[in-house]
């Protein structure tokens, strides 16, 4: 589970380990709140560890993935949730700023992807769901590489599920919508609330749970004739 210490990833981490996974909990700065994410889920009776790296650095990628598959077992389950944003407009957009939220989210990703591959191939089993965005598909004014990144991610995940389909193991990406986290609270206070909301057909607020329910579907044998799909978790947002 990329990115599993706050708002989504938390929710995710919790509700797999509900279901009996063994998540280990990546972070790359936070480790108190990743650490809050492992009480959560050890007080729930689950099992969970945390493990510092930058998925943008495909050796500690690897590094990372092969001590998960010593210290517990090959990778089964892989939730890529890492990821970063950068609001500005095309023209205010550097080059610095383009990078590197490329290389967290798209590149960060694929390097996700591909090192668990090799052990989901040979056992013929896998579940790769990558936490896209809304944005991905409706795009939105000051998020153009952050649109771009998620974007990627989408044909990246159409993609490797033909790729690896035939090994039975099921590619999907999960879109939320606004969903009330530290990442979109800047841009739902005052009078903003209330016109986004009245966006919203069924006139709330996404909660992490919401999104966490859906990738604890895609996980489980319910979602064993699924693959390459984009699951809009957005309240009617966009349709």
């Amino acid at each position: 589970m990329t990115g599993g210490s706050r708002g989504i990833g938390r929710a995710v981490a919790i509700r797999l380990a509900a279901m009996g996974a063994f998540v280990y909990v990546n972070y790359l700065h936070n480790e108190g709140a990743a650490d809050e994410t492992l009480e959560t889920i050890r007080q729930g009776g689950g099992r969970s560890a945390a493990i510092r790296f930058d998925v943008a650095d495909a050796n500690a990628v690897q590094e990372a993935i092969e001590k998960i598959s010593i210290d517990q077992a090959p990778v089964d389950i892989l939730v890529n949730n890492a990821g970063v944003t950068l609001n500005a407009l095309a023209l205010r957009t550097s080059d610095e700023n383009w990078n590197f939220v490329m290389e967290t989210n798209l590149k960060g990703t694929f390097n996700c992807c591909r090192t668990v591959l090799r052990n989901m191939m040979r056992r013929r089993w896998g579940r790769i769901i990558n936490m896209v965005s809304i944005v991905a598909e409706s795009g939105n004014t000051g998020q153009v590489c952050y649109g771009a990144s998620k974007a990627g991610i989408l044909g990246l995940t159409r993609s490797l599920a033909k790729e690896v389909g035939s090994r039975n193991i099921c590619v999907n990406a999960v879109a939320p919508g606004l969903i009330a986290t530290d990442m979109t609270s800047s841009m739902l206070e005052g009078p903003a609330r209330a016109h986004v909301l009245g966006m919203v057909p069924l006139g709330r607020l996404g909660i992490p749970e919401d999104v966490a329910g859906v990738v604890a579907f895609l996980a489980s044998s319910d979602g064993d004739y699924i693959t390459g799909q984009v699951i809009r978790v957005n309240g009617g947002l966009h349709i």
